[in-house]
């Protein structure tokens, strides 16, 4: 009796372990470019991950990317220059963003 609860106690947990990274979301970060409040939509300058002393966040790549934040939490609001950490995730070919952080101003509240 006990093996078998012991078994389906792991199979539970093994499932939870693998489901997890499934609903995970996408993470971007880069310099906020516009912050569009009509159309709800901020449009970012993306990092990569290599950082710098010049480049504290990641070296900027060029590639710009929008992301729709209609159902967003956002944090402090963003401002063009701002250093913004998005995560989203793609639905119907957009990006969604479900939680936007600006990295910028909260190293500023730190101080």
């Amino acid at each position: 009796m006990r093996t078998k609860i012991l078994c389906c106690l792991i199979s539970v947990v093994l499932a939870v372990c693998f489901a997890l990274p499934a609903i995970a979301a996408n993470v971007s970060q880069g310099k906020c470019i516009a912050n569009d409040q009509t159309n709800k939509t901020i449009t970012i300058e993306e990092y990569g991950l290599k950082k710098t002393k010049d480049h504290k966040y990641g070296e900027p790549t060029g590639k710009q990317s929008t992301f729709d934040c209609k159902e967003a939490l956002i944090g402090i609001t963003p401002a063009p220059g701002d250093i913004l950490r998005i995560a989203w995730e793609e639905k119907n070919g957009k990006k969604v963003a479900v939680r936007i952080m600006n990295v910028s101003k909260q190293d500023l509240m730190k101080k």
